[in-house]
């Protein structure tokens, strides 16, 4: 099972506006500062690290993410003896001229 290895989709949403959210704060926060001291490559820097820190926190599958687990079906057994076929398989093709 990789139950312990994928999130759900409430924490795929979570991951999602945790990642958005720090890169648009980097963002004006670089920006801003970086049209304070009039370098750019600031900005850039500013926002790469909002990146690499929206990363650590969004990627891996932490806990805060596997909070609502998807409950499964549990598997139906086959019926013994003859195999099942499929609907499709049961119905004659019709050839076209």
């Amino acid at each position: 099972k990789l139950t312990h290895l994928s999130s759900d989709y409430k924490g795929q949403k979570l991951a999602e506006q945790i990642f958005q959210g720090i890169i648009l704060v980097s963002a004006v926060i670089g920006f801003v500062y970086g049209l304070i001291i009039e370098q750019f490559g600031w900005t850039v820097y500013i926002v790469l690290a909002g990146f690499a820190v929206s990363c650590v926190l969004t990627l891996p599958p932490w806990p805060m993410y596997r909070r609502n687990p998807l409950s499964w079906q549990p598997v139906i057994p086959e019926s013994s003896g003859e195999p099942s076929q499929k609907p499709q398989e049961t119905t004659k093709k019709k050839k076209h001229k």
